[in-house]
């Protein structure tokens, strides 16, 4: 009987933990930016960069822990006189070309901008060796067997 209570407890500290949780969560995302920050700009180069935790969301809309400590780093970079390619650069030096939605047409990148085109090409050339007269889908599986009534006799 004593078994209720104590759930009953561990339940209301848990929920009491989880909402103190959520509201410094909210605070602490909610930070007012840096003096010297313009908050369209922050907005439009968090925009062109992916959020490293969602991967198919961009930086600007994610609400991933990390995200928010990547808007606070570039947020520091532009109060400390940066400009967006200083802060790209940085990024990218430290995450990788993934990072960025668009990125650089280089030799390490060559299969990243290629590899569409390659699977496109190979399934075209796939898709017409099936289709053209005498490929081979048009002839015999394997040897006709002999029929003699074919012959007349």
């Amino acid at each position: 009987m004593t078994a209720r209570p104590v759930r009953a407890r561990r339940g209301a500290w848990a929920l009491g933990l989880w909402g103190a949780l959520a509201v410094a969560h909210v605070a602490w995302a909610a930070a007012p930016l840096p003096p010297g920050v313009d908050a369209d700009r922050l907005h439009q180069l968090a925009a062109d960069l992916r959020c490293l935790v969602c991967q198919n969301e961009s930086l600007a809309d994610s609400t991933a822990p990390l995200a928010q400590d990547l808007k606070r780093e570039i947020a520091e970079r532009m109060a400390a006189g940066d400009s967006d390619a200083q802060i790209l650069d940085f990024l990218v030096a430290r995450y990788g070309d993934f990072v960025t939605y668009r990125p650089p047409l280089a030799p390490r990148t060559l299969l990243l901008w290629g590899g569409p085109l390659g699977l496109l090409g190979a399934g075209g050339l796939l898709l017409w060796r099936q289709r053209r007269p005498g490929g081979p889908t048009s002839g015999p599986a394997g040897p006709v067997p002999h029929d003699p009534l074919a012959d007349g006799s």
